[in-house]
């Protein structure tokens, strides 16, 4: 790891951010367009849904035997082998003739962006001192929301062109652009894997058990900050088009609101470097439960642009909050395999979001399911709090103990 006299940004900026943003324009890229490609191979609306979903679904599944593969073959291969599956995959979605290729290529799709991830986390946490983790977390979660804002602007000609799953394209040039660049640039985790290597090797389970008291104390507000982040991105357009707006209304408020979430990051690694984890995870889970409570109260445009405004403030001041929290918990052997689990509980978050929204809008309304999920996410802050220390507002590891 650099010393933290001589750390520099500079140093690190394209081996550890060049592949993320270059593979997430490729995300982007291929983000609106999934249920199109589906419905283009004769899907219907509800199986083109699930399309959208798969991977999601492929990150749960893939988390933890991520993390396991990671930590056994080393950051940078991992790395490598994820770009060129992605190519391969986007290039399969493209032309696939009929669904069970499109599906299968989505579900593939889910595993690389866990590999990326998880593999992404590792590096920083090696090559970046504690003092400035969590802007270089946060900068993580920043440029690759910048690669998923630009990747649809990208795909767009394309698309106009030659049809909706042309766009997989410009995922298939990005996945090969981002193997490039990390065989092509230093890798800063050599001595750790090294050092695993040399050591007895654990299983996933062996490592998660061994952690069970941080992943089931500040591992569980995680999975509050997943269903908070999810639950907005939901239920905001739900109640959208339940006051009569449209599409294209729907989508300014979101373009806007993913404006200012992408002007928020490394202010916010700021925050947490500075003052303390819980500076950062309190107000993001709070501001984000109260727009949602304040949700049902809008009827028009402006007001629910407002209130998207609002959460996307919250969430955007959270940016990397879950992957400082999971690196300073992380233990120096094994690491990989936790952070793998940390990941499980996020994405876990992420997708009991919207069932809890379809139960409760079913069972009672929509307007009681905004307000439920604020109050879920005001809970989680009051976890966060029980379980970050005020000061620091972290888990530490025992390599963070060490120094």
């Amino acid at each position: 790891m650099s010393g933290s006299g001589r750390f520099s940004f500079r140093e690190i900026a394209v081996p550890a951010y060049g592949p993320t943003i270059v593979a997430a324009v490729g995300t982007g890229a291929v983000t609106p367009i999934i249920a199109l490609g589906a419905l283009d191979l004769g899907a219907s609306v509800s199986v083109a849904a699930l399309a959208v979903g798969l991977g999601l679904v492929a990150e749960l599944f893939f988390a933890v035997p991520v993390g396991s593969l990671v930590e056994r073959v080393g950051e940078r291969r991992a790395l490598a082998w994820a770009a060129l599956v992605d190519a391969v995959a986007s290039a399969v979605a493209w032309l696939a003739p009929g669904l069970t290729g499109y599906f299968v290529a989505l579900f593939a799709l889910g595993f690389t962006n866990c590999v990326f991830l998880i593999a992404r986390q590792g590096y920083l946490i090696e090559a970046v001192p504690y003092a400035a983790r969590a802007r270089a977390m946060s900068t993580l979660g920043g440029v690759n929301r910048i690669g998923i804002f630009l990747g649809p602007f990208i795909a767009a000609p394309l698309v106009h062109l030659w049809g909706p799953r042309t766009g997989y394209a410009v995922a298939v040039v990005a996945g090969v652009a981002a193997g490039v660049l990390v065989l092509a640039t230093r890798d800063l985790t050599a001595a750790h894997e090294r050092a695993a290597r040399a050591a007895r090797r654990r299983s996933s389970r062996e490592v998660l058990w061994s952690h069970r008291r941080t992943l089931l104390t500040v591992g569980i507000g995680v999975l509050f900050i997943g269903i908070a982040r999810a639950g907005k991105n939901t239920i905001v357009p739900l109640w959208a088009e339940h006051v009569g707006l449209t599409a294209s209304q729907t989508a300014l408020v979101f373009g806007v609101a993913g404006g200012i979430e992408m002007l928020l990051f490394y202010p916010a690694g700021s925050v947490m470097d500075r003052f303390g984890r819980l500076w950062v995870a309190l107000p993001m889970v709070a501001i984000i439960g109260t727009a949602m409570v304040l949700l049902p109260r809008t009827t028009s445009l402006l007001g629910v642009a407002l209130v998207a405004v609002i959460a996307s403030l919250g969430n955007g001041l959270g940016s990397g909050i879950v992957m400082t929290l999971g690196a300073d918990a992380a233990p120096s052997e094994g690491r990989a395999q936790f952070l793998g689990g940390w990941r499980f509980l996020s994405v876990a978050g992420g997708s009991l979001a919207p069932v809890l929204i379809s139960v409760v809008a079913a069972t009672v309304s929509l307007a009681a399911a905004s307000v439920a999920l604020g109050v879920i996410a005001w809970g989680g802050g009051l976890w966060l709090v029980r379980f970050l220390r005020p000061r620091d507002g972290r888990s530490a590891g025992p390599a963070d103990r060490a120094a």
